[in-house]
């Protein structure tokens, strides 16, 4: 039985203030005013229990960093469906980069708030799972000259699990495919290492501006038969070969799928980001990606090295 569904201009109820539907913006995910005309955002179930997944996370976490869209209330009244009411922000990083390519300050910026969030969440066991553009939200600060941003936020917890959770062992595909790791594409276990791939992929993204994936597949669709699979060439064109410790830790099912890509893309068709131009990317952008995207998660730093690294020394 499908849970009623929120009208607009309906009054909703939670423990700390009213909210009255504004504005419709996709499917569950609704603009608010509370009862001092601030805008928020409440996000009611579909039916799988992301809304309480979101909630239960979040009043785990969100004390722990500023950096993590925070829950404002819950819906009491009505009861169904279970509703939770957020932080509004003013933008994600996709319509930012779309409307004006971040600059290398930004991109830093951007980059230490990301793994601050996560490195939270992983001191815990607990992965993303969804790390992308559209779930990086900003406000835009006064003054824009320097830097655009005020504040930086990781958003939707939805299909945040532990990493000893049955989705992430029994290798659920969770999040969107063009900003996944390959073990996820690939159906096998994954681990918090799985959102350090997707920072990576989303940083590479931010480098090149607009809507740019480095792994869109170029003959398929989302929804295809071999979208994954397409995606998954990408990556090992770009940061193959897989090295011969995967045996340690993939089936042999899987071990087979990897010796069928390889015997598919032979080395002279690699194309390794290692050899992308100074004049695409800077070195030290280019080293500090090659330290991320390891086709072998264990080889991956985490969130806390990366928080080290030289890469946020230089300017």
């Amino acid at each position: 039985m499908s849970s009623p569904a929120f009208a607009l201009g309906q009054v909703l109820r939670g423990r700390l203030s009213s909210y009255t539907l504004s504005k419709k913006v996709k499917e569950g995910i609704w603009f608010a005013k509370n009862h001092a005309n601030e805008l928020v955002v409440v996000k009611s179930d579909n039916g799988q229990s992301r809304v309480e997944n979101e909630r239960d996370v979040l009043q785990r976490f969100q004390s722990r960093s500023s950096y993590i869209r925070p829950l404002i209330d819950e819906i009491q009244d009505p009861p169904e469906p279970t509703a939770i009411v957020l932080r509004h922000l003013e933008s994600d990083l996709l319509q930012a980069s779309v409307q004006n390519r971040l600059h290398r300050e930004e991109i830093k910026y951007v980059s230490r708030r990301v793994l601050e969030s996560l490195d939270v969440l992983h001191q815990d066991g607990y992965v993303h799972t969804d790390v992308k553009p559209s779930n990086i939200l900003v406000n835009y600060g006064e003054d824009q000259g320097v830097m655009r941003f005020s504040d930086v936020q990781l958003g939707d917890f939805g299909d945040s699990y532990p990493q000893d959770s049955r989705w992430a062992k029994s290798g659920t595909q969770v999040g969107a495919p063009i900003w996944s790791s390959p073990e996820v594409l690939m159906e096998t276990p994954w681990t918090t290492a799985t959102d350090i791939w997707s920072f990576g992929t989303l940083l590479i993204s931010l480098i090149y501006g607009g809507d740019f994936n480095l792994f869109r597949p170029k003959t398929s669709r989302y929804g295809d038969e071999d979208y994954a699979v397409e995606i998954v060439k990408q990556q090992f064109r770009y940061f193959g070969p897989f090295p011969l410790t995967i045996r340690e830790i993939v089936s042999e099912e899987t071990l087979t799928s990897i010796l069928y890509l390889m015997h598919m893309i032979p080395p002279e068709s690699m194309t390794p980001f290692s050899t992308v131009t100074e004049h695409e990317v800077s070195q030290e952008d280019k080293q500090f990606i090659l330290k991320i995207m390891q086709m072998d998660w264990r080889d991956r730093p985490t969130a806390r090295l990366l928080l080290q690294d030289d890469w946020f020394q230089k300017e």
